[in-house]
């Protein structure tokens, strides 16, 4: 039996929405079963809205992993969220060709290609990539940070694809 009462539902949902400005669809669907909804929540605001690597860094993750996996939800979501933090249309479609801004560090670039890499080739990702970005100064906690901030929009990809979540973006 879940310990997620109805009340913690509407506490989460609150939560979400002064986060986000809004409860978007995907939680609106997680939120029929109230565990799902609860172990998301707190995933997004462990990885999502705290750590130590830039907000946009995670978005790009987001983004190119979300258009990797073929999630136009999740696609849409965070060019909205892009777009929040002052990322303009043309720097999102460079994104997706491998462009990034100017104020995106060679290290942010490094992780967002790993974790793409990670995604698209995760059973032939060479341990020295590892090194490699250890070499560039990245810690392991934000390689971690990376890596969870991808198997978040993994998950979310799969789930608004298979539900057919609708954007409300």
């Amino acid at each position: 039996m879940s310990s997620t009462t109805p009340q913690s539902v509407a506490t989460i949902l609150q939560e979400i929405e002064q986060a986000f400005g809004c409860v978007p669809n995907l939680f609106q669907a997680y939120a029929k079963y109230p565990p799902l909804l609860e172990a998301n929540w707190l995933k997004v605001k462990q990885i999502l809205l705290n750590g130590t690597l830039k907000r946009e860094v995670k978005e790009a993750i987001a983004l190119r992993v979300s258009y990797d996996n073929k999630c136009n939800y999740c696609v849409t979501a965070h060019t909205a969220f892009l777009h929040s933090l002052g990322i303009t249309e043309e720097q999102i479609s460079g994104m997706l060709q491998g462009i990034y801004p100017d104020n995106f560090s060679e290290q942010d670039i490094a992780l967002i290609n790993f974790t793409r890499e990670a995604n698209q080739t995760w059973h032939q990702v060479d341990p020295d990539t590892l090194e490699t970005l250890q070499g560039l100064g990245i810690e392991q906690a934000e390689i971690l940070e990376a890596l969870g901030t991808m198997e978040l929009f993994i998950a979310f990809n799969h789930f608004a694809n298979v539900m057919h979540i609708e954007s409300d973006f």
